[in-house]
């Protein structure tokens, strides 16, 4: 049966646009951009000057000290010209007038931007756009450990080192890609894998391990051998702060999730085969376990694998699966004679796609997978016969972890944009956080990102100190418990942001284009990798177990 799946344009060639990785091996107090370096070719007019255009087909405006025309603009704005007659803003100062309406990066855009023609004599912008790789000064937009000030037991210079880094390389080179995927539901260019796979991101996305022996990893301001899960869970960090939901999985979320069993499970002649590959970003993956009937209860999936030589004959369907559209291999759940088993599948004949429509965008390519009597080898089987579930159960850890790593940084850009927000908006004659509800709703959200924070951190450092196995063990019932508290956080927080933007959260666009995103898409973090009350049990349970039994009061 022919392949159905989307047709990807040079997705093998390699990428002619080499990274210059040394450019993200920055010092902490980044360059000054060319934001600021354009300020000073600017002409300069007198607030006098400025005042003289202030009527139809003469109009200019001043925002934050610059000065634009929009003599010809004034019948193209959204609002019709007659609002910027209205608001008493022609000829004058409209900087709080805009920011009550519009975002600051409106005014970066080419259409917008080449209506500036000089700025205010004596005068100098107020407000900026971040520098690529700089950190924000907003109270709680950073965790502790990069704020000004506050010490940390678990994170040293090396990764402050590498945040900046990171966060450098994700602001230039993936929030543009990000902006471009999350709109057209088209999944991410090869470009943007081909300089993640150079940068060494992709195989950074599944921890430490043998996986980097000898890899330079985003230009060598890390080695492999210092590499622990502090430095993963900041990349997984920084690309939330970019990235919608839907583009956080669809930037290969399937291989942080479909590879670990090819490492820990399969042969040496299949990772050899198929790993280089997927961590140079030339093929794709997927974790093929949830099925129609079968998400949570992985015990109960029915997709089936029949012996015949040596080959596998499997059989059944898949759903929600992340990334499945393209991807060149699924790491399957199957159930056999001997039990549940887990294999290797390759796209070939028999194995079909489809696309799922979602809440959130096709970008992250979630779809329907169908297996018609595929033939498999037995060589891609990954871990005994009848042991799958011990495979997928300890892989369910790093997933889930790294949903929490997300989660919280997508959580703290929410708090980062009610801070602002709240503290700009003018209602009744004053900033809105004049107001006790709206302070009592930032004080929950800043609660609950810092509480997450904590014990996600706690948890980290547990597991830097563990073995794969240990983790298995140890771990999976703090970590499913961990995952149901930041899940459900992040639904209260985005109920909170909604209720702090009012109808501009509603909106897919302009002010809180942010928050409708967030409060639309909070909920897959509570159903993906394990749904949270099925966690919860399971956090519950595997404690008890440990009850010892002369536990009386």
């Amino acid at each position: 049966m022919p392949s159905q799946r989307d047709e990807l344009p040079n997705r093998r060639s390699t990428s002619p646009h080499r990274l210059d990785l040394a450019a993200y091996i920055t010092p902490p107090c980044p360059q000054p951009s060319l934001y600021f370096m354009a300020e000073k070719s600017m002409k300069e007019f007198s607030l006098e000057e400025v005042a003289k255009h202030n009527t139809e087909g003469d109009l200019w405006i001043i925002i934050d000290s610059k000065v634009y025309d929009l003599s010809r603009f004034a019948n193209l704005h959204p609002g019709g010209g007659n609002v910027l007659y209205a608001e008493g803003v022609a000829g004058k100062d409209a900087t709080d007038t805009f920011f009550g309406l519009h975002r600051q990066d409106i005014l970066t855009k080419p259409q917008y931007a080449r209506l500036q023609i000089g700025k205010i004599i004596g005068q100098e912008p107020q407000v900026r756009p971040l520098a690529p790789g700089e950190l924000s000064q907003v109270p709680y937009a950073e965790p502790t450990w990069l704020s000004k000030g506050y010490s940390s037991p678990y994170y040293t210079d090396s990764h402050r080192r590498f945040q900046t880094a990171a966060r450098k390389f994700f602001m230039e080179v993936v929030a543009p890609e990000s902006a471009r995927c999350e709109e057209s539901g088209k999944r991410i260019s090869q470009e943007v894998v081909d300089k993640m796979a150079e940068a060494n991101i992709i195989a950074m996305r599944l921890g430490p391990g043998k996986h980097l022996k000898g890899r330079k990893l985003l230009g060598g301001v890390v080695t492999p051998e210092e590499f622990d899960y502090f430095h993963e869970g900041i990349i997984h960090a920084e690309l939330a702060r970019v990235s919608s939901r839907a583009v956080v999985d669809g930037l290969l979320a399937g291989l942080v999730i479909g590879v670990p069993p090819i490492l820990n499970y399969g042969s040496l002649d299949l990772i050899e085969k198929v790993v280089p590959d997927l961590l140079a970003g030339k093929k794709y993956i997927s974790l093929a376990i949830s099925e129609a009937f079968a998400g949570s209860d992985v015990a109960g999936l029915q997709t089936t694998a029949v012996r015949d030589g040596d080959y596998w004959i499997v059989t059944g369907t898949k759903k929600w699966i992340t990334n499945g559209v393209f991807s060149d291999y699924f790491t399957t759940g199957c159930r056999t004679d001997n039990g549940f088993t887990v294999l290797l599948i390759e796209r070939g004949p028999g194995v079909s796609t489809k696309q799922i429509k979602t809440t959130y965008s096709s970008v992250a390519g979630t779809a329907y997978i169908t297996f018609d009597k595929v033939r498999v080898p037995v060589a891609n089987t990954l871990g005994e016969v009848g042991n799958g579930l011990s495979v997928i159960l300890s892989n369910f850890n790093h997933e889930r972890w790294m949903v929490v790593a997300c989660s919280i940084a997508a959580q703290r850009l929410i708090v980062e944009e009610c801070l602002k927000w709240a503290n700009q908006r003018i209602v009744f004659g004053k900033p809105l956080t004049s107001q006790a509800v709206i302070r009592s709703r930032l004080a929950a959200m800043i609660s609950r990102v810092e509480a997450c924070q904590n014990w996600y951190e706690s948890v980290t450092y547990q597991m830097n100190k563990m073995s794969y196995n240990e983790m298995s063990k140890k771990l999976a019932g703090p970590i499913g418990l961990l995952k149901q508290f930041v899940s459900r956080t992040g639904r209260e927080t985005a109920e909170d942001a909604t209720l702090i933007f009012g109808g501009r959260a509603l909106t897919q666009t302009g002010m809180g284009r942010i928050i409708e995103n967030y409060h639309k898409t909070s909920g897959f973090d509570a159903i993906l990798a394990g749904a949270e009350d099925v966690l919860g049990d399971m956090g519950v349970r595997q404690a008890l177990k440990k009850m010892p039994r002369d536990a009386r009061l």
